[in-house]
């Protein structure tokens, strides 16, 4: 082997990369990602009252709000440059049952969020969620008969769910169940009634993941969940799998596909990206927040600049946009800049 120091490495100066991180302006002319406020959609945990504010103890700094108080994050969130909310209600207990039929009540917490917000004419995109754990008795994402997950029974509910929200002035239905078919199914529905200007989101490669917990108990499922979901979620061993879940979602009239989790898929996110000409998504989940969280209060990390570092790295893997709850810390962030 070569003792590269007893050498004249003058050869090497016409091709040192380090000239181009020499300085601050240098690395920001030059710098191969963009991130900037309309890259994030910020998650917002709704709740029943009026003026309530609950902290969620498994997410610090994130709280559920009622409705009037969602129209205040929205105008918050609009007004940093944010595009758009989705909403995630955490349905009263007296209002649950093993046939999710909340999920299309037109006076549901979801339907009342998309009205208030939208009379208030606050200038952002409002994305509804499609799934029944945020308003069934056992916590899962599909009506359960006999330990099973029913597919086609749940799709049945999901159309009625959409077509509610359409109706209550979604922008964007994002179904994140993971049943077969039920992108086409709501896609039929929607155009059968006239939304067909009305974008699909769908959750396509969604994982039976870990890093779901604090967003179970934002919504109140986490608790009352019976067995597990790896029936229908992703098995997070697997890669191929998902990329026929994203070909099939396209094939049945997805505008837009999700990768979730985050942080530890972004080989998905990748490959979503190369594979296919559709925008792609990916969601920061709750337990992915919580850990940065929880290390910058520790000391173990600088909180701040990992979580800037983890969204520039959304972008880097081919992200168009991120669901993430920093959404607001990390726009105000950039917008100071």
């Amino acid at each position: 082997m070569p003792n590269w120091k007893k050498h004249d490495m003058s050869f090497l100066d016409g091709r040192r990369q380090r000239r181009l991180r020499r300085t601050g302006w240098m690395r920001d002319m030059l710098r191969e990602t963009v991130l900037t406020p309309a890259d994030f959609v910020l998650p917002i945990f709704v709740e029943d009252g009026v003026n309530t504010r609950t902290l969620i103890r498994t997410m610090p700094g994130v709280e559920r709000v009622s409705v009037d108080l969602a129209v205040e994050v929205a105008k918050a969130a609009a007004a940093e440059g944010i595009p758009a909310l989705a909403i995630f209600p955490n349905t009263q207990d007296e209002r649950r049952n093993e046939n999710g039929s909340e999920a299309h009540n037109p006076d549901n917490l979801t339907a009342r969020t998309l009205n208030a917000i939208k009379d208030a004419g606050v200038p952002i995109g409002l994305i509804t969620d499609v799934a029944l754990d945020e308003y069934s008795s056992d916590g899962q994402d599909g009506l359960v008969r006999d330990g099973e997950i029913l597919n086609d029974e749940t799709v049945e509910v999901m159309v009625k769910a959409a077509l509610m929200q359409a109706r209550a002035g979604a922008d964007i239905i994002a179904p994140s169940d993971m049943m077969d078919g039920r992108v086409a199914a709501i896609r039929a529905a929607l155009d059968g009634e006239g939304f067909e200007q009305l974008a699909i989101m769908a959750y396509s490669a969604k994982y039976a993941s870990s890093f779901y917990g604090p967003f179970r108990d934002a919504v109140g499922s986490g608790s009352r969940l019976k067995g597990d979901k790896r029936t229908y979620q992703l098995d997070f061993a697997n890669t191929d799998e998902a990329m026929r879940e994203v070909e099939q979602d396209i094939a049945e009239g997805a505008d837009m596909v999700m990768v979730k989790p985050g942080m530890p898929y972004l080989d998905i996110v990748r490959r979503v990206r190369d594979e296919f000409d559709v925008p792609v998504f990916a969601y920061q989940v709750s337990g992915e927040y919580t850990m940065l969280k929880l290390a910058g209060a520790a000391g173990a990390i600088n909180g701040e600049a990992a979580m800037m570092e983890s969204l520039w790295a959304f972008k880097r893997a081919g992200c168009d946009g991120v669901l993430t709850y920093f959404a607001l810390e990390a726009a105000r962030l950039l917008n100071a800049r």
